[in-house]
């Protein structure tokens, strides 16, 4: 084994789950671990949508990666976005937030980088129909929603209420599918009895789906489950529809025949397909990997890249044996690569298994009381599915808090409806030019 002066540096580009549990496998090793991300917390990502629909608050699904990392005196965490690698040098190349770069040297680099939404060459529809990728995207979203219901309460036009009471939901994947339960339950139960003017019931939720059937990685019993569940709340499913148009207003959808038809609907959301982000394109060009259409790289059994056995890729950005985009695969192929790096700095010379992924299943969460859960043979739907989403979801949440405030704010949902986490802010305007200095616009006397 080769001898360092200093510890073996290790690399990690990337803390979501895969590059969390990368990190965690390397606690115990004799390297120094630089763990690179653009944002500063690690985000439980399943979880989005319910920050985004009022149940959860950000602190329960977002942890600072350092209070996370803060008994791994071996990793430091470095707040920038990677740019480029240099393979010959082995650098990353990284951008401070505030501008500078900076080049920072490995011995083995992890690439857990994730995926981000992808508008299937349309990027100019996510002005009109932000993603769920992000922290900021379920807080945009959670705006968007509870916004319609206030601007729907002061329309005086018909026309325009039946708009902003529309909501248009773009893919009927788990985060498709559970975003459309969660603004059919938000307007049957959370805003029940609180608006005058309009009925939060008589709102629209409408889910386009490109394929014959939503949740259809879930298998034909359990998706056919969920389509009922869907429609028995009050969601229209519109399947075999593609996306042309998109605007502020609605969008146009073609189907399996051809036809066009218009939506009017203020608030679209997109909740369909993923892209590798460009720092995947950057590696994948720099070590002459092979990308897939939607960007994964390509890997070798053990995780590596062919003819660089220093760099490993994993979680959702990597492509190997067509495996789902899913937490449990970042999490299981990232405590692999770690360990993998362990092995070798403990100068271990057995090579190692190739990567083995063990599928302990899929879940969605639709509405109260109602999930679908598959995990091999088992097929859950119903209650029982919602107790086992329950489960799961409590045993992978980072920290104790953020379990036991889920738990609370579950209870409080599942028993009343109330949604804790409503808050939502507005853009500051300028004051209307013929409104007189330090006027109010209307004036309310009770």
């Amino acid at each position: 084994m080769e001898d360092h002066i200093t510890p073996r540096r290790v690399v990690i580009i990337g803390g979501g789950f895969a590059g969390l549990f990368a990190a965690r496998a390397l606690r115990r090793a004799p390297v120094a671990v630089t763990l690179v991300d653009r944002r500063a917390h690690h985000l439980f990502q399943p979880l989005l949508y319910q920050c985004a629909a009022g149940i959860l608050s950000e602190g329960q699904i977002a942890q600072p990666l350092r209070a996370v990392l803060r008994r791994h005196p071996n990793v430091r965490c470095l707040l920038a976005d990677a740019t480029g690698v240099d393979v010959e040098e082995r650098l990353v190349h990284v951008r401070r937030p505030e501008g500078g770069s900076l080049a920072v040297p490995y011995d083995d680099l992890i690439v857990a980088v994730g995926m981000r939404q992808s508008y299937f060459g349309h990027d100019e529809f996510a002005v009109n129909a932000p993603g769920m990728k992000t922290l900021g995207d379920a807080l945009e979203i959670r705006r968007r929603i509870y916004r319609a219901f206030e601007m729907a309460e002061s329309a005086t036009d018909p026309e325009e209420r039946r708009q902003w009471l529309t909501f248009a939901l773009v893919g009927g994947g788990p985060t498709g599918v559970e975003l459309a339960g969660q603004i059919r339950e938000i307007a049957g139960h959370t805003l029940d009895r609180e608006f005058r003017t309009i009925d939060p019931l008589q709102a629209r939720v409408l889910l386009f789906e490109g394929s014959d059937k939503v949740l259809g990685t879930f298998g034909e019993p359990l998706a056919g489950r969920a389509a009922r569940t869907l429609r028995h709340l009050g969601v229209d499913l519109h399947l075999g529809t593609m996306v042309t148009d998109l605007d502020a207003n609605g969008l146009t959808v073609k189907d399996r025949d051809g036809a066009t038809t218009r939506y009017a609907a203020r608030t679209v959301l997109w909740t369909a397909g993923v892209e590798a982000p460009p720092i995947a394109a950057a590696v994948a060009r720099a070590a002459g990997a092979a990308q897939d259409r939607a960007g994964r790289i390509a890997v070798e059994p053990d995780l590596t890249l062919a003819g660089h056995p220093e760099i490993r890729v994993v979680g959702d950005v990597m492509g190997l044996r067509h495996l789902p985009g899913l937490a449990e695969v970042a999490m299981q192929s990232g405590a692999y690569a770690g360990r993998a790096v362990r092995h070798s700095v403990e100068g271990r010379t057995k090579k190692p298994k190739p990567f083995k992924y063990l599928d302990l299943g899929s879940a969605a969460y639709i509405s109260r009381g109602r999930a679908v859960v598959k995990a091999g043979p088992v097929h859950l739907s119903g209650v029982p599915g919602w107790l086992a989403w329950l489960f799961i979801h409590i045993a992978f949440l980072t920290g104790f808090r953020s379990r036991l405030g889920a738990v609370l704010s579950w209870s409080v949902v599942f028993a009343s409806g109330a949604r804790r986490e409503r808050a939502f802010t507005l853009p500051d305007r300028d004051p209307a030019p013929d409104r007189p200095h330090g006027a109010t616009a209307v004036s309310h006397r009770h």
